[in-house]
């Protein structure tokens, strides 16, 4: 049997990452000492939740087609299971080590890649009519989230 996602589906997963990413800078941000390293991570933190409203405002945006349920779910099981997915592949189920911020921003740019090869992974499990097009809105803005945290990683070298 197979499965076929909408946007919407990817929407709902992308805001799950994003909120997930708040959570990591959050924790993140309270295990380091310096000042200005606490300040970008709460920076980044709030960035990820900007980025969650993004995302809520485009899946707005989503046509009728686009944002169709593929599958009969009367329980609403499918939003458990998007919920699931998006919680244990980006930021969470991994060893972070968190005991630099050069390691920190190390394992923020692997999250943020993940993140990327995910929404590629999804993006053919989207039919072009159910909006898989809309992927690539998702897909541009962590690239945006790598090219930031390099250029954050480099600094410090």
């Amino acid at each position: 049997m197979s499965y076929d996602f909408s946007a919407k589906d990817i929407f709902e997963m992308a805001k799950q990452i994003e909120r997930n990413g708040v959570k990591f800078y959050q924790a993140a941000a309270v295990s380091v000492s310096g000042v200005s390293e606490k300040e970008l991570l709460l920076s980044l933190a709030k960035m990820e939740g900007q980025h969650e409203q993004t995302f809520a405002d485009l899946q707005s945006e989503l046509s009728d087609t686009e944002s169709v349920s593929t599958t009969f779910d009367p329980e609403d099981e499918n939003a458990l299971y998007l919920k699931a997915l998006a919680d244990t592949r980006i930021f969470f189920e991994k060893d972070i080590d968190i005991s630099s911020m050069k390691e920190i921003l190390k394992a923020a740019i692997t999250a943020e890649k993940d993140s990327i090869v995910f929404y590629l992974g999804m993006k053919n499990l989207v039919p072009e009519k159910f909006g898989a097009a809309r992927l690539d809105l998702i897909i541009k803005e962590e690239m945006g989230h790598i090219r930031l945290l390099a250029k954050e990683l480099m600094a410090l070298s």
